[in-house]
């Protein structure tokens, strides 16, 4: 057998192990269309490029390719290559620091080694693709890290962090879940020394330092939830609650997740959770998403929405 027939059946033997799991020598066999004894030689010619591939003996066993202890070279198919490399793009203008100059690098690797078929197609997608860069502050890469760490390994976590209006105070929590909302970050943590959850900014965080000081992690509110509620309603002196004519994915399609809830009703209705400095400008974007409206709370947006329509009968009637 020559050696090119050899290094291309190595490289399908790799693409196999990547595509699943695990297989058993026979399945893999039947595959590349060789004997048993032909694929444990393979499958040794990958561990000497580094491939760390596990075997397992016995009825159910089979090979599985573990991680190692350095990055080996992958094989992506097409679909996966043009996904990796619009997303490297994507990455490049995010919200960690140091991100961006990574994704580029890593672009700039994937590049050089890609068929000039699927670059072209890739080139298609970054010409037709422009970024809306929002307002959102860099993170940390390193207080990214010890946040991740503490969530894993249940340990307490120490900083100090700014509020909207007050200065720095060190807080001490108990950290469970990141939650990236738009371009901003945010954790869910149990405030120690007022024994509530809370939600803390990442970019309002400092001198982050993981304590030696394990948890139990037990019940806690979901994250995602937790942290949509906290960022739609409580910075805002106004949250209305107001029932819509409409399905929740059609109201979810107008309004971000960032800016206001969406509840599932009855009959063709949802009910939207939103919060605002002002009622008047509640009731104006309220009325601009074009559904029939009904007002549950406050009882002042329904005055509100009185003195939008009010304004806008005199605007149509002017001249």
């Amino acid at each position: 057998m020559s050696v090119e027939s050899t290094t291309e059946r190595v490289l399908r033997l790799l693409a196999l192990l990547q595509r699943r799991p695990s297989w058993t020598a026979t399945e893999l066999a039947a595959e590349l269309g060789v004997t048993d004894r032909s694929v444990r030689r393979d499958v040794e010619r990958l561990r000497a490029l580094g491939y760390p591939v596990h075997a397992t003996a016995g009825v159910g066993g089979g090979y599985q390719l573990g991680a190692g202890t350095r990055l080996p070279p992958l094989l992506l198919d097409d679909e996966e290559a043009i996904a990796t490399a619009v997303s490297l793009r994507l990455a490049s203008g995010g919200t960690i620091a140091g991100a961006g100059e990574a994704a580029l690098r890593a672009l700039a690797k994937f590049n050089q080694v890609m068929p000039p078929r699927l670059r072209a197609e890739v080139r298609a997608v970054h010409g037709a693709t422009a970024t809306l860069a929002g307002s959102g502050a860099e993170i940390d890469a390193e207080v990214l890290v010890t946040l991740a760490r503490a969530c894993r390994d249940a340990v307490r976590v120490r900083f100090t962090y700014a509020t909207r209006d007050g200065p720095r105070r060190e807080r001490t929590v108990e950290p469970v879940r990141m939650v990236a909302a738009g371009r901003r970050w945010y954790l869910m943590a149990r405030d120690v020394d007022r024994d509530d959850w809370r939600t803390f900014r990442l970019d309002r965080m400092r001198e982050v330092v993981a304590t030696t000081w394990r948890f139990r992690a037990g019940e806690h509110p979901d994250p995602v939830a937790y942290v949509q509620r906290s960022v739609t309603e409580a910075p805002y002196p106004h949250v209305a609650r107001v029932r819509l004519r409409a399905t929740a994915e059609q109201v979810r399609d107008l309004v971000p997740p960032q800016v206001g809830r969406v509840e599932e009703d009855r009959d063709g209705w949802c009910v939207l959770v939103v919060g605002g400095v002002e009622l008047d400008w509640l009731a104006m974007h309220i009325a601009r998403l074009g559904f029939e409206a009904q007002v549950l709370e406050p009882a002042a947006l329904r005055e509100a929405a009185a003195r939008l329509a009010h304004r806008l009968e005199q605007l149509a009637g002017a001249g």
